[in-house]
């Protein structure tokens, strides 16, 4: 528990109907009644009120809300005062409230306060500003259900097994002298096999979710002119990039996100990479070769009549070497061509070259497929949960670990109880059991004030 008060606006910033303060402290009540004019509000209650300044004048009107700890939360006592959403209101509500010895709340403190009074575990607290962050349909309802536990639920039950697994091999540590084999007798081989097992479950769906929390990042190049903006508009469904036939329209970068069955596509459409002397389209250009070097896949425009010409070889040379690559022949309409998806014929050594329209919309559903197979997305189903990248490399620590243990002898009992340790030390960073103080203050400090 802490001894000192927070206070800070939970809404967001400006006008709208309803506006809340929120408290989090030790001792609240009198606080609650110096701002409402004595007023005693019961637990859990609404209490119509007016909220007073020192003087005693009325600054705002609405409902107070009190919840005693540790029913709360924090796990403290937490006060809401839900006023008029205006700015200057809440500023001056906000400002009697450090005047009665609050303190302004610091980004993410009030979800650290209820990770640190074991309200929530920090996959949990995480889930929250998934939840506000959430680009999609989907990932909103997977943050809810790491948000009610499910990730953590699967965590815990993995080392509960790994705790099991421990006891057997530091009992047969502590008495060698002993007839029973420990190990033989509660068949520690098949628990450990049994664990690998679980924990490749659980990290199959924790890719899957960061997939569904991350998305994917492609990037548009081709020569001038090849049909970019257009497969940029089709894709995005609205005219969100200018089209001419003339070479060099697009001098910037035009970045637009998609859906696809979930997953948030961030598409970039970037000017021609080619030799130009205007300083503008140079800077596009720049522009252009760093989106490229960030992207998750290039979606390569390639004229097939024109094939490998100079432009597009330049283009190809200024590529990342490991950067994933889809060759796309545009305009299948002007030529008479079936929109297809094949995984053979590419001009510039990409893993598949889709034939397509941007203009009719003809087999851009084989350029979304070709999308989502390049991250693995294989759909939502009810196992899924948002896992971060922290998330993700703690299972895979802990995954090798496993694999060292399973290598180890009987008579390496030493070496199997150490792995055996480190892989239950990786999972419970992910649920903040084991958890560095700096880590903590990263994680927190990205969440919206008032969370």
């Amino acid at each position: 528990m802490h001894s000192d008060t927070i206070a800070a606006i939970a809404t967001a910033s400006g006008r709208g109907g309803v506006g809340i303060i929120r408290l989090s402290g030790k001792n609240l009540l009198p606080l609650a009644q110096a701002i409402s004019g004595g007023k005693t509000p019961q637990p859990r209650t609404a209490l119509y009120t007016d909220f007073l300044d020192s003087q005693g004048e009325t600054l705002d009107n609405g409902i107070l809300l009190y919840f005693p700890a540790p029913a709360s939360f924090t796990g403290e006592d937490v006060i809401e005062l839900q006023g008029h959403g205006g700015n200057i209101v809440l500023h001056m509500l906000l400002k009697r409230c450090l005047e009665l010895g609050a303190r302004s709340a610091q980004p993410g403190e009030f979800s650290k306060r209820a990770f640190l009074n074991n309200k929530i575990d920090l996959a949990q607290a995480e889930s929250i500003a998934d939840l506000i962050d959430a680009s999609s349909q989907s990932a909103a309802r997977m943050a809810v259900r790491s948000l009610k536990g499910v990730f953590s639920e699967h965590v815990h039950r993995l080392v509960d097994e790994l705790i099991t697994l421990r006891m057997l091999v530091e009992a047969t540590l502590d008495f060698p002298e002993e007839d029973i084999d420990f190990l033989e007798a509660a068949d520690a081989r098949g628990k450990l096999a049994d664990l690998q097992a679980a924990l490749k479950t659980i990290r199959h769906n924790a890719h899957q979710g960061a997939v569904l929390r991350e998305g994917m990042s492609a990037v548009l190049v081709g020569a001038p002119n090849v049909g970019k903006s257009s497969l940029l508009n089709a894709l995005a469904g609205e005219e969100v990039a200018i089209v001419t036939d003339i070479a060099g329209t697009t001098r910037d970068t035009v970045r637009e996100q998609i859906t696809l069955d979930g997953v948030p596509i961030h598409i970039t459409d970037t000017a021609g990479l080619r030799e130009t002397t205007d300083l503008v389209e140079q800077i596009g250009i720049s522009r252009s070769e760093t989106a490229a070097r960030q992207a998750d896949v290039a979606l390569i425009l390639i004229d097939p009549q024109e094939g490998l010409n100079a432009t597009t070889q330049t283009i190809l040379d200024r590529l990342p070497e490991n950067l994933k690559r889809i060759e796309i022949h545009n305009k299948a309409d002007l030529r008479g061509e079936t929109p297809a998806r094949s995984v053979s014929g590419s001009l510039c050594n990409a893993a598949e070259v889709i034939r397509l329209s941007a203009k009719t919309g003809a087999g851009l559903d084989l350029l979304k497929q070709a999308l989502l197979q390049q991250i693995g997305w294989q759909g939502e189903n009810e196992s899924l949960f948002l896992a971060r990248t922290r998330h993700i490399q703690a299972l895979d620590i802990a995954a090798a670990e496993l694999e060292n243990a399973a290598l180890c002898a009987n008579n390496q009992l030493e070496l199997l109880a150490e792995h055996l340790r480190l892989a239950q030390s990786a999972c419970n960073e992910i649920t903040g059991e084991f958890t560095a103080d700096d880590l903590l203050g990263v994680i927190f400090s990205r969440f919206c004030i008032g969370k």
